[in-house]
Protein backbone atom coordinates (compact mmCIF):
# COMPACT_ATOMS: atom_id res chain seq x y z
CA UNK A 1 0.00 0.00 0.00
CA UNK A 2 2.83 2.64 0.90
CA UNK A 3 4.49 1.61 -2.34
CA UNK A 4 0.91 2.33 -4.31
CA UNK A 5 0.60 5.74 -2.96
CA UNK A 6 4.17 6.87 -3.18
CA UNK A 7 3.96 6.04 -6.86
CA UNK A 8 0.56 8.50 -7.09
CA UNK A 9 2.75 10.91 -5.14
CA UNK A 10 5.62 10.94 -7.41
CA UNK A 11 2.74 11.03 -10.60
CA UNK A 12 1.07 13.74 -9.79
CA UNK A 13 4.16 15.58 -8.32
CA UNK A 14 5.41 15.34 -12.35
CA UNK A 15 2.15 16.40 -13.34
CA UNK A 16 1.85 19.40 -11.62
CA UNK A 17 5.30 20.56 -12.79
CA UNK A 18 4.79 19.32 -16.34
CA UNK A 19 1.53 22.23 -16.15
CA UNK A 20 3.99 24.68 -15.41
CA UNK A 21 3.34 24.88 -11.64
CA UNK A 22 7.11 24.08 -10.89
CA UNK A 23 8.41 27.00 -8.49
CA UNK A 24 10.50 29.97 -9.79
CA UNK A 25 14.31 28.30 -9.55
CA UNK A 26 13.06 25.41 -11.91
CA UNK A 27 11.48 27.31 -14.27
CA UNK A 28 14.66 30.40 -14.13
CA UNK A 29 16.67 26.77 -14.99
CA UNK A 30 14.46 26.26 -18.45
CA UNK A 31 14.31 29.66 -19.30
CA UNK A 32 18.28 29.90 -19.51
CA UNK A 33 18.55 26.51 -20.46
CA UNK A 34 15.97 26.88 -23.80
CA UNK A 35 17.83 30.57 -24.68
CA UNK A 36 21.29 30.22 -23.73
CA UNK A 37 21.74 26.22 -23.84
CA UNK A 38 23.45 26.14 -20.87
CA UNK A 39 23.09 25.96 -17.16
CA UNK A 40 23.00 29.10 -15.42
CA UNK A 41 25.26 29.85 -12.90
CA UNK A 42 23.59 29.85 -8.92
CA UNK A 43 23.79 33.94 -8.71
CA UNK A 44 22.19 34.22 -11.84
CA UNK A 45 19.81 31.56 -10.97
CA UNK A 46 18.73 33.59 -8.06
CA UNK A 47 18.62 36.63 -9.44
CA UNK A 48 16.34 35.19 -12.58
CA UNK A 49 13.82 33.40 -9.78
CA UNK A 50 13.52 36.28 -7.57
CA UNK A 51 12.84 38.17 -10.99
CA UNK A 52 9.68 35.33 -11.74
CA UNK A 53 8.68 36.26 -8.24
CA UNK A 54 8.67 39.65 -7.79
CA UNK A 55 9.94 42.92 -10.12
CA UNK A 56 10.17 42.64 -13.96
CA UNK A 57 8.18 39.13 -13.63
CA UNK A 58 9.60 36.38 -15.84
CA UNK A 59 10.03 38.17 -19.08
CA UNK A 60 13.09 40.28 -17.27
CA UNK A 61 14.22 36.67 -16.17
CA UNK A 62 14.39 35.71 -20.11
CA UNK A 63 15.94 39.32 -20.63
CA UNK A 64 19.21 38.38 -18.66
CA UNK A 65 18.87 34.59 -19.78
CA UNK A 66 19.79 36.06 -23.41
CA UNK A 67 22.62 37.92 -22.01
CA UNK A 68 24.97 34.83 -21.71
CA UNK A 69 27.58 34.61 -24.69
CA UNK A 70 25.72 31.07 -25.40
CA UNK A 71 22.67 32.81 -26.49
CA UNK A 72 24.77 34.25 -29.54
CA UNK A 73 27.10 31.82 -30.26
CA UNK A 74 25.02 28.84 -30.09
CA UNK A 75 21.74 29.15 -29.79
CA UNK A 76 21.56 32.34 -32.75
CA UNK A 77 24.16 30.62 -34.59
CA UNK A 78 22.20 27.31 -35.22
CA UNK A 79 18.99 29.27 -35.59
CA UNK A 80 20.28 31.14 -38.26
CA UNK A 81 22.58 28.65 -39.96
CA UNK A 82 20.17 26.97 -41.56
CA UNK A 83 18.86 30.03 -43.83
CA UNK A 84 22.54 30.37 -45.77
CA UNK A 85 22.61 26.65 -47.31
CA UNK A 86 20.61 24.88 -49.45
CA UNK A 87 21.12 21.46 -47.68
CA UNK A 88 19.88 23.59 -44.36
CA UNK A 89 23.20 22.03 -43.04
CA UNK A 90 23.00 24.19 -39.17
CA UNK A 91 27.12 22.85 -38.85
CA UNK A 92 28.41 25.02 -41.95
CA UNK A 93 31.21 27.25 -40.18
CA UNK A 94 30.25 30.81 -39.45
CA UNK A 95 29.81 33.16 -42.13
CA UNK A 96 28.58 36.81 -43.29
CA UNK A 97 25.12 35.86 -43.25
CA UNK A 98 24.66 34.39 -39.91
CA UNK A 99 26.98 36.89 -38.17
CA UNK A 100 24.73 39.63 -39.49
CA UNK A 101 21.55 37.94 -37.98
CA UNK A 102 23.16 37.68 -34.98
CA UNK A 103 24.28 41.14 -34.72
CA UNK A 104 21.16 42.76 -35.61
CA UNK A 105 19.62 40.49 -33.07
CA UNK A 106 22.10 41.79 -30.26
CA UNK A 107 21.69 45.36 -31.77
CA UNK A 108 17.75 45.29 -31.73
CA UNK A 109 17.55 45.74 -35.54
CA UNK A 110 13.90 45.98 -37.01
CA UNK A 111 14.38 42.70 -38.41
CA UNK A 112 12.34 43.44 -41.16
CA UNK A 113 15.70 45.38 -42.49
CA UNK A 114 17.64 41.98 -42.77
CA UNK A 115 16.38 41.75 -45.95
CA UNK A 116 16.95 45.16 -47.61
CA UNK A 117 18.63 47.35 -45.87
CA UNK A 118 23.25 47.80 -46.20
CA UNK A 119 23.96 45.61 -42.99
CA UNK A 120 27.14 43.57 -42.53
CA UNK A 121 28.31 42.35 -39.32
CA UNK A 122 32.49 42.36 -38.77
CA UNK A 123 34.55 40.69 -36.20
CA UNK A 124 38.20 41.58 -34.81
CA UNK A 125 40.24 38.30 -36.86
CA UNK A 126 42.23 38.31 -39.44
CA UNK A 127 41.86 38.89 -42.34
CA UNK A 128 39.48 40.96 -42.60
CA UNK A 129 35.82 40.53 -44.25
CA UNK A 130 36.43 40.00 -48.08
CA UNK A 131 33.77 39.61 -50.61
CA UNK A 132 36.01 36.52 -52.06
CA UNK A 133 36.58 34.44 -48.94
CA UNK A 134 35.19 33.36 -45.44
CA UNK A 135 38.13 33.21 -43.42
CA UNK A 136 37.22 36.10 -41.63
CA UNK A 137 34.46 34.45 -40.68
CA UNK A 138 36.07 30.85 -40.32
CA UNK A 139 38.79 32.47 -38.32
CA UNK A 140 36.01 34.28 -35.63
CA UNK A 141 34.66 30.76 -34.84
CA UNK A 142 38.26 28.27 -34.71
CA UNK A 143 39.24 31.28 -32.11
CA UNK A 144 35.59 30.89 -30.23
CA UNK A 145 35.67 34.22 -30.23
CA UNK A 146 32.70 36.11 -28.23
CA UNK A 147 30.30 36.78 -30.86
CA UNK A 148 28.14 39.53 -28.27
CA UNK A 149 31.07 41.40 -27.76
CA UNK A 150 33.09 40.77 -30.98
CA UNK A 151 31.14 41.95 -33.64
CA UNK A 152 30.50 45.21 -35.03
CA UNK A 153 27.99 46.56 -37.51
CA UNK A 154 29.39 47.87 -40.99
CA UNK A 155 28.33 47.52 -44.69
CA UNK A 156 28.52 45.37 -47.52
CA UNK A 157 29.15 48.77 -49.69
CA UNK A 158 32.45 49.88 -47.35
CA UNK A 159 33.57 45.96 -46.87
CA UNK A 160 33.23 44.53 -49.99
CA UNK A 161 33.03 47.33 -52.49
CA UNK A 162 29.31 46.09 -53.61
CA UNK A 163 26.90 48.66 -55.28
CA UNK A 164 24.85 50.85 -52.89
CA UNK A 165 21.73 50.03 -55.71
CA UNK A 166 23.06 46.30 -55.30
CA UNK A 167 22.78 46.23 -51.91
CA UNK A 168 19.69 43.99 -50.29
CA UNK A 169 20.59 42.93 -46.60
CA UNK A 170 21.46 39.32 -46.22
CA UNK A 171 20.50 38.50 -49.63
CA UNK A 172 23.72 39.91 -51.32
CA UNK A 173 25.54 38.70 -48.03
CA UNK A 174 28.79 36.47 -49.53
CA UNK A 175 27.01 33.37 -47.98
CA UNK A 176 24.09 33.89 -49.47
CA UNK A 177 25.28 34.45 -53.37
CA UNK A 178 27.40 31.84 -53.14
CA UNK A 179 24.41 29.23 -52.31
CA UNK A 180 21.67 30.95 -54.55
CA UNK A 181 23.50 32.48 -56.90
CA UNK A 182 25.69 29.99 -57.89
CA UNK A 183 24.22 28.30 -61.48
CA UNK A 184 21.07 27.63 -61.63
CA UNK A 185 18.52 30.81 -63.20
CA UNK A 186 18.47 32.97 -59.66
CA UNK A 187 15.04 31.27 -58.91
CA UNK A 188 16.91 29.45 -56.27
CA UNK A 189 17.52 32.64 -54.24
CA UNK A 190 13.51 33.77 -54.48
CA UNK A 191 12.91 30.11 -53.31
CA UNK A 192 14.86 29.96 -50.12
CA UNK A 193 14.15 33.39 -49.01
CA UNK A 194 10.27 32.53 -49.19
CA UNK A 195 11.23 29.54 -46.96
CA UNK A 196 13.32 30.78 -44.67
CA UNK A 197 11.69 34.73 -44.11
CA UNK A 198 8.11 33.93 -44.82
CA UNK A 199 7.31 30.03 -44.19
CA UNK A 200 6.20 28.77 -46.97
CA UNK A 201 7.60 26.66 -49.89
CA UNK A 202 6.58 26.98 -53.72
CA UNK A 203 4.35 24.15 -53.57
CA UNK A 204 2.21 26.25 -50.33
CA UNK A 205 1.69 29.49 -52.61
CA UNK A 206 1.15 27.26 -55.60
CA UNK A 207 -1.59 29.76 -57.73
CA UNK A 208 -2.70 28.33 -61.06
CA UNK A 209 -5.37 31.48 -61.51
CA UNK A 210 -2.03 33.99 -61.82
CA UNK A 211 -1.15 35.06 -65.28
CA UNK A 212 1.51 33.56 -67.18
CA UNK A 213 3.04 36.26 -69.31
CA UNK A 214 6.14 36.69 -67.66
CA UNK A 215 7.24 32.97 -67.29
CA UNK A 216 10.71 32.85 -68.76
CA UNK A 217 11.57 30.71 -71.99
CA UNK A 218 13.09 27.95 -70.24
CA UNK A 219 9.90 26.51 -69.07
CA UNK A 220 8.39 24.07 -71.49
CA UNK A 221 4.60 24.99 -72.13
CA UNK A 222 4.35 20.94 -72.86
CA UNK A 223 6.34 19.12 -70.81
CA UNK A 224 6.57 15.50 -71.98
CA UNK A 225 4.51 16.60 -74.54
CA UNK A 226 1.51 17.56 -72.19
CA UNK A 227 0.32 20.90 -71.70
CA UNK A 228 -2.09 19.98 -68.97
CA UNK A 229 1.08 19.34 -66.53
CA UNK A 230 1.94 22.90 -67.22
CA UNK A 231 -1.50 24.33 -67.13
CA UNK A 232 -2.22 22.46 -64.30
CA UNK A 233 0.81 22.99 -62.09
CA UNK A 234 4.21 24.48 -63.78
CA UNK A 235 2.23 27.65 -64.06
CA UNK A 236 1.06 27.65 -60.23
CA UNK A 237 4.63 28.38 -59.07
CA UNK A 238 6.29 29.95 -62.04
CA UNK A 239 3.66 32.51 -62.75
CA UNK A 240 4.19 34.27 -59.38
CA UNK A 241 7.81 33.58 -58.88
CA UNK A 242 9.16 34.55 -61.97
CA UNK A 243 8.34 38.19 -62.12
CA UNK A 244 9.49 38.55 -58.56
CA UNK A 245 12.62 36.57 -59.09
CA UNK A 246 13.35 38.93 -62.24
CA UNK A 247 14.67 41.32 -59.15
CA UNK A 248 18.00 39.37 -59.17
CA UNK A 249 18.17 39.53 -63.13
CA UNK A 250 21.48 41.37 -62.49
CA UNK A 251 23.65 39.47 -60.02
CA UNK A 252 25.50 35.59 -60.10
CA UNK A 253 27.90 34.04 -58.54
CA UNK A 254 31.40 33.37 -59.92
CA UNK A 255 33.48 30.55 -58.31
CA UNK A 256 32.77 27.29 -56.50
CA UNK A 257 29.65 26.81 -54.52
CA UNK A 258 31.97 25.38 -51.67
CA UNK A 259 35.09 26.87 -50.35
CA UNK A 260 36.44 30.48 -50.05
CA UNK A 261 36.92 30.91 -53.74
CA UNK A 262 34.75 32.80 -55.32
CA UNK A 263 32.48 35.95 -55.24
CA UNK A 264 29.01 37.85 -55.98
CA UNK A 265 28.89 39.32 -59.66
CA UNK A 266 26.70 42.09 -60.01
CA UNK A 267 25.83 43.66 -63.64
CA UNK A 268 26.69 47.66 -63.76
CA UNK A 269 26.92 47.73 -67.36
CA UNK A 270 25.85 45.33 -70.30
CA UNK A 271 26.38 41.89 -70.28
CA UNK A 272 28.35 40.61 -73.10
CA UNK A 273 25.82 37.66 -73.99
CA UNK A 274 23.13 39.52 -73.74
CA UNK A 275 23.63 43.23 -74.38
CA UNK A 276 22.00 44.10 -71.38
CA UNK A 277 22.60 44.33 -67.99
CA UNK A 278 20.59 41.25 -66.89
CA UNK A 279 22.84 37.71 -66.52
CA UNK A 280 23.16 35.60 -69.14
CA UNK A 281 21.37 32.46 -67.05
CA UNK A 282 18.12 34.69 -67.47
CA UNK A 283 18.22 33.53 -71.04
CA UNK A 284 19.45 29.46 -70.66
CA UNK A 285 17.08 27.27 -72.67
CA UNK A 286 15.40 29.65 -74.62
CA UNK A 287 14.22 26.73 -76.76
CA UNK A 288 12.25 25.37 -74.97
CA UNK A 289 9.56 27.81 -75.17
CA UNK A 290 10.63 30.72 -77.60
CA UNK A 291 7.86 32.71 -76.86
CA UNK A 292 8.63 33.04 -73.51
CA UNK A 293 9.63 36.05 -71.39
CA UNK A 294 12.44 37.15 -72.26
CA UNK A 295 13.76 39.34 -69.49
CA UNK A 296 15.03 43.10 -70.08
CA UNK A 297 16.00 44.33 -66.83
CA UNK A 298 15.26 43.44 -63.23
CA UNK A 299 12.07 45.07 -62.64
CA UNK A 300 9.63 43.01 -60.62
CA UNK A 301 5.79 42.52 -60.38
CA UNK A 302 3.95 40.50 -57.12
CA UNK A 303 1.28 39.10 -58.97
CA UNK A 304 0.44 37.33 -55.60
CA UNK A 305 -1.25 40.40 -54.01
CA UNK A 306 -4.40 39.29 -56.25
CA UNK A 307 -5.86 35.96 -55.31
CA UNK A 308 -5.33 33.45 -52.62
CA UNK A 309 -2.07 34.51 -51.79
CA UNK A 310 -3.18 37.71 -51.05
CA UNK A 311 -3.59 36.16 -47.74
CA UNK A 312 -0.04 36.36 -47.06
CA UNK A 313 -0.48 40.01 -45.94
CA UNK A 314 1.14 42.21 -48.00
CA UNK A 315 1.65 45.68 -46.88
CA UNK A 316 -1.38 48.37 -48.35
CA UNK A 317 1.22 50.80 -48.59
CA UNK A 318 3.95 49.39 -50.71
CA UNK A 319 3.58 49.42 -54.52
CA UNK A 320 3.79 45.42 -55.55
CA UNK A 321 6.35 46.41 -58.00
CA UNK A 322 9.63 47.54 -57.82
CA UNK A 323 13.33 47.66 -59.32
CA UNK A 324 16.50 45.60 -57.83
CA UNK A 325 16.54 42.91 -54.82
CA UNK A 326 16.31 45.24 -51.90
CA UNK A 327 12.90 46.86 -52.80
CA UNK A 328 11.39 43.31 -53.01
CA UNK A 329 13.15 42.32 -49.62
CA UNK A 330 11.11 45.50 -48.47
CA UNK A 331 7.61 43.90 -50.13
CA UNK A 332 8.50 40.17 -48.38
CA UNK A 333 9.47 41.51 -45.32
CA UNK A 334 6.52 44.11 -44.76
CA UNK A 335 4.45 41.34 -44.97
CA UNK A 336 1.86 40.23 -42.22
CA UNK A 337 3.30 36.40 -43.20
CA UNK A 338 6.94 38.00 -42.41
CA UNK A 339 6.04 38.69 -39.05
CA UNK A 340 4.23 35.07 -38.13
CA UNK A 341 6.91 33.32 -40.03
CA UNK A 342 9.49 34.98 -37.02
CA UNK A 343 7.24 34.15 -34.41
CA UNK A 344 6.89 30.52 -35.12
CA UNK A 345 10.87 29.91 -35.84
CA UNK A 346 11.49 31.39 -32.72
CA UNK A 347 8.75 29.61 -31.04
CA UNK A 348 9.95 26.25 -32.48
CA UNK A 349 13.57 26.97 -31.94
CA UNK A 350 12.73 27.33 -27.84
CA UNK A 351 10.08 25.46 -27.22
CA UNK A 352 11.78 22.57 -29.28
CA UNK A 353 8.66 21.55 -30.97
CA UNK A 354 5.65 22.79 -33.25
CA UNK A 355 2.78 24.52 -32.35
CA UNK A 356 -0.04 21.62 -31.42
CA UNK A 357 -3.03 23.04 -30.09
CA UNK A 358 -5.33 26.46 -29.61
CA UNK A 359 -3.53 27.39 -27.03
CA UNK A 360 0.29 27.09 -28.99
CA UNK A 361 -1.90 28.88 -31.82
CA UNK A 362 -3.38 31.86 -29.82
CA UNK A 363 0.41 32.00 -28.18
CA UNK A 364 2.21 32.16 -31.65
CA UNK A 365 -0.43 35.35 -32.59
CA UNK A 366 0.69 37.38 -29.31
CA UNK A 367 4.23 36.91 -29.76
CA UNK A 368 3.63 38.14 -33.48
CA UNK A 369 1.25 41.19 -32.11
CA UNK A 370 4.63 41.82 -29.44
CA UNK A 371 7.19 41.52 -31.99
CA UNK A 372 5.63 44.14 -34.45
CA UNK A 373 4.55 46.42 -31.18
CA UNK A 374 8.23 46.68 -30.34
CA UNK A 375 9.59 47.75 -33.35
CA UNK A 376 10.57 44.09 -35.03
CA UNK A 377 12.54 43.03 -32.20
CA UNK A 378 13.75 39.71 -32.69
CA UNK A 379 14.71 38.94 -28.19
CA UNK A 380 11.03 40.19 -27.57
CA UNK A 381 9.95 37.09 -29.85
CA UNK A 382 12.61 34.66 -27.80
CA UNK A 383 11.60 36.13 -24.75
CA UNK A 384 7.72 35.70 -25.11
CA UNK A 385 8.63 32.08 -25.85
CA UNK A 386 10.89 31.03 -23.39
CA UNK A 387 8.22 32.28 -20.83
CA UNK A 388 5.60 30.42 -22.47
CA UNK A 389 7.54 27.24 -22.49
CA UNK A 390 8.80 27.38 -18.98
CA UNK A 391 6.35 25.57 -17.54
CA UNK A 392 7.39 22.35 -20.13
Amino acid sequence: MRRTRGIVLATMALLLSTQGLASSRDQAQRIHNRLAGVPADASTLDTMANMIDGAGGPQAAAELAMEHPAFYNVTLKQFATPWTNEAQDVFVPLNDYTATVIGAIRDDVDFRRILYADLLYVGNASPAAAADSNAHYRNLENQHADLKEVLQPSSQVSQYGTPSEAVAGVLTSRAAAQAFFYAGTNRAMFRFTLMNHMCRDLEQVKDVSRPSDRIRQDVSRSPGGDSRIFRNNCIGCHSGMDPMAQAFAYYDWQGEQEGDGGRMLYNTSSDADTGTRVQGKYLINSNNFPWGYITPDDSWDNYWREGPNANLGWDASGEGHGNGAASLGRELAHSETFATCQAEKVFEAVCLRKPADSADTQQLATMTAAFKNNNYRMKTLFGDAAVYCMGD
